[in-house]
């Protein structure tokens, strides 16, 4: 390689690098404005209306019961959690008559959806969800989400301002004793949430987070409905999006909740990243290039390695690498009050690889979902094969 070309991409490397630590202190900026505008979110009368609780379930796993009882134990007036599944045969049913059992003074029910209304089975069984909810105000989230006591309070908190059309939340990834699992978790709370932050502090939040969405069912009623999303498979983004594009306002609640993480082989959590990756880029592509700056790490190696080991590259490096982990920590501690400290040894290997997967997403737009294959065109999936 030329001399010629060893500089400029030692100059690319250096100019990602600087980026990159310009970003990472903007993501610390954003995270204290956060926690900020968090303390008026304590200081709001809520409304607590009576809430829907929708949750579509696909099997089990070891948490999933204890991640159910949370939500019975919640110190609000007045809400119902309905369930709902494809296959009437489907484990989780048994689960969920087990909560029946144990919590009987609770509305709690059980949905078959019986229709395949669309290629996301999870949105094509909320529409016939929907159907059987009582209440004016509805709050989506996953079977593996684990909430405090205080929970609908205070994500019910904003509503009390009639300009907020959707209430969304920050979430922990709990991991398990697999390598992938980890790598995920990190994701979440040192790549994933940090973005999040940032975008809220500069645009405003204009998409919805799987963890929770609380929004009043006129607004989804405007949006075109669960119908309109059956195809789609970001749906929380896609709600999110299209409550915020009505002028509505979209909130990041205070509360942290926990999403018990499966236990991913490190190819699961590949193609994990990849779904997620080329989702995101099929649906924000200018967002999507904007993420190269996130990726101070890598640039600063490329940087070293293209320098021959200059002595100024390697300071480039330590200095990176300082801040990224200073980042991590103080969003994971300070901002989600995470309690899995150990994670932070893979933060090198979680940043490598969150370069290859940003670098590959652009290869194709074919994803791995629920066991077959898809295409994304325009955030939508046509089913191309198993």
């Amino acid at each position: 390689m030329t001399h010629h070309v060893l500089r400029a991409i030692e100059l690319v490397g250096v100019v990602g690098s600087i980026t990159s630590i310009g970003y990472y202190l903007a993501c610390f900026w954003s995270a204290e404005k956060f926690l900020r505008d968090s303390e008026s979110l304590h200081e709001a009368e809520a409304r607590l209306p009576p809430v829907s609780i929708l949750k579509p379930l696909k099997g089990t796993d070891p948490n999933m019961y204890e991640c159910f009882r949370s939500h019975c134990l919640q110190e609000y007036p007045e809400y119902e959690i309905v369930f709902g599944v494809s296959d009437p045969q489907d484990p989780a049913a048994e689960l969920v008559e087990r909560l029946r059992n144990e919590f009987p003074q609770h509305a709690i029910r059980l949905v078959h959806c019986e229709r395949n209304l669309g290629s996301n089975t999870k949105v094509s069984n909320l529409a016939q969800m929907l159907a059987e909810a009582r209440y004016e105000y509805i709050l989506v989230n996953d079977s593996d989400i684990r909430v405090p006591p205080d929970y609908l309070r205070r994500v019910s908190a904003p509503l009390a301002d009639p300009g907020v059309g959707l209430v969304t939340c920050p979430y922990r990834g709990v991991a398990n004793e697999t390598l992938g699992s980890k790598l995920e978790s990190l994701g979440i709370s040192t790549d994933f949430f940090p973005g999040v932050l940032v975008a809220r502090a500069i645009e405003g939040v204009k998409f919805g987070l799987g963890s929770t969405l609380l929004f009043p069912r006129q607004e989804l009623k405007a949006i075109g409905g669960f119908e309109a999303l059956v195809d789609y498979l970001g749906d929380d983004y896609q709600i999110g999006k299209r409550i915020a594009e009505l002028g509505r306002c979209v909130v990041v609640s205070d509360v942290v909740v926990d999403s018990y993480l499966p236990r991913y082989t490190f190819r699961s959590f590949l193609d994990h990243q990849v779904r997620w990756a080329r989702t995101v880029k099929d649906e924000r592509f200018g967002g999507y290039l904007g993420l190269a700056v996130t990726f101070g790490v890598p640039w600063a190696l490329l940087a070293l390695i293209a320098s021959g080991g200059a002595l100024w590259t390697w300071a480039l490096f330590v200095t990176v690498v300082a801040v990224r982990f200073a980042l991590a920590g103080y969003i994971r501690v300070r901002v989600l009050r995470d309690r899995q400290p150990r994670l932070l040894r893979w933060l090198l290997l979680r940043d490598m690889l969150a370069a290859w997967v940003w670098l590959i997403s652009f290869t194709g737009r074919t994803v791995h979902w629920r066991g077959a294959v898809f295409e994304l065109k325009g955030g939508k999936l046509a089913r191309i094969g198993t």
